[in-house]
Parts: C-alpha cells; sequence; structure tokens
C-alpha cells in the first residue's frame, strides 16, 4: 500500500508499506526519521515515542496502515531547524543523555507533560516518565532537565 502521512508538519508518502508494518519501521527505514529508536518492539521502553495526532504513542505498536492521513510528529520535529525545541535543549544542559537510546522517548513525554501540566510536581514527572526505561544515567538528570524546562515555562 502507499501510505500518505502528514510527518512533522509535512506531507510524506512511503510505498509498498504493508499495513502490518510498524509506524516506527515506516519512520525509520522508509522515510529516513531515525530520531525514533528501535529497542524493545512491545511497547515496554517508550524509546519510539511520538506523537500521532497529538498524543504520544510507541511507534512500534502502531501499524503503518493505522498512520494513513494522519499526523505525526518525532523527535525531530520538535526543533525549529537548527534550534533545538526548549526540553531537547534542557535535556542536553542538564547532562540528562549517555548513550541516547532513551531520549527521544524521554523529550518527547516530557514535551507532552509540560504542554499539559506546565509546572509539574516531582511526581507528575515521575509519572509521565514512567512508560520509558533508562538503562544509563539513573534517572535524576533527567528530571533535573524536566524541571529546569519546567522552570523556563516552555509550554
Amino acid at each position: 500500500m502507499r501510505l500518505n502521512v502528514t510527518i512533522n508538519g509535512e506531507p510524506r508518502q512511503a510505498d509498498d508499506v504493508w499495513e502490518g508494518e510498524s509506524l516506527l519501521y515506516v519512520l525509520r527505514e522508509r522515510l529516513g526519521l531515525p530520531g525514533s529508536k528501535n529497542a524493545c518492539e512491545q511497547g515496554e521502553c517508550g524509546s519510539c515515542t511520538v506523537y500521532l495526532d497529538d498524543v504520544p504513542v510507541c511507534a512500534c505498536l502502531v501499524a503503518a496502515g493505522q498512520a494513513e492521513g494522519r499526523g505525526v510528529r518525532t523527535v525531530e520535529g520538535l526543533a525549529d531547524g537548527d534550534t533545538l525545541d526548549p526540553v531537547q535543549q534542557s535535556f542536553v544542559d542538564a547532562g540528562a543523555v549517555q548513550c541516547g537510546f532513551c531520549t527521544p522517548g524521554l523529550v518527547v513525554a516530557a514535551h507532552d507533560l509540560l504542554n499539559r501540566v506546565p509546572d509539574p510536581s516531582d511526581e507528575e514527572i515521575r509519572e509521565a516518565l514512567a512508560g520509558n526505561l533508562c538503562r544509563c544515567t539513573g534517572y535524576e538528570k533527567i528530571l533535573d532537565a524536566v524541571r529546569a524546562a519546567a522552570k523556563e515555562g516552555v509550554a
């Protein structure tokens, strides 16, 4: 099938897509957007989190056919050209990235949280990020990054 989807505000097409192919595979392999990571393929780690019609989803669990005619925003789409989104910048500034595998999903989850709750409590931050696993950082710098982004009023 031919997949027609709006990605990061631009209409895109992918040909020869099998309806059951994951949205993650289409984004990474067919459309050249490697930001969302392929880690568990089971929706357990959050590394592939993207917005689908402004709702965060694990792209590994979304069949490509389900994205037909819809809008997808990836971690790449949060930036404005070469200028990082404030949430992305806060992760860099706080040193909240190590291997970087979990970072895209954490950034999207934090971005979503701050759009919904501009001044979240630590409990709200932890709950919002609970679906994202990090094996390197120990989470404190990630929490620091989200707190800093909230203080900047990024929402």
